[in-house]
């Protein structure tokens, strides 16, 4: 009787044992670089950023927030990315696409015709705040032949 209490014990701790040892499902493979950009600018596929609620706008280190009070920016990831811009006094284009800028994916490029358009716009993001920063040349800085633009922008932004 010993020795079947036995034989028991083993086949059981044999079946549990080779059930412990199932196939471990298929790990998920590490992001790359650009995958992690473009979630730190669009989160899981649209983030809209902004100045409301905390953020501020220098022009060579001279606060501007006020010019850009309500300034938003909505980034998409999708398979082309692209972005929305909401009151921002004509530096940026309302929408168009968006692309990264070199293989360092910390630059990023926006479409359009307006004067923020086609320059590098290195970014860093940290929580809830995003950084953008730029500069507009003297030529071809002026807005309707009137407000001059030029110059070195950052753009502290918060996560809406």
């Amino acid at each position: 009787m010993k020795l079947n209490l036995w034989k028991f014990a083993l086949v059981a701790l044999a079946i549990v044992g080779m059930q412990a040892c199932g196939d471990d499902p298929t790990p998920t493979p590490p992001k790359t670089p650009e995958q992690i950009a473009t979630e730190a600018l669009t989160g899981t596929g649209t983030q809209a950023w902004g100045t409301a609620g905390g953020g501020k706008v220098t022009r060579g280190g001279t606060d501007v927030t006020n010019l850009y009070a309500t300034f938003e920016l909505i980034l998409n990831s999708g398979t082309s990315k692209t972005y929305t811009s909401k009151n921002s006094n004509d530096l940026f284009d309302a929408n168009g696409n968006w692309a990264f800028a070199g293989t360092n994916f910390d630059k990023f490029t926006l479409a359009g015709t307006k004067p923020a358009a086609t320059r590098e716009i290195s970014f860093t993001q940290s929580g809830s705040n995003l950084k953008l920063m730029f500069s507009i040349p003297a030529p071809g800085a002026r807005i309707n032949g009137q407000l001059a633009v030029a110059g070195d922008y950052v753009f502290d932004l918060i996560k809406k």
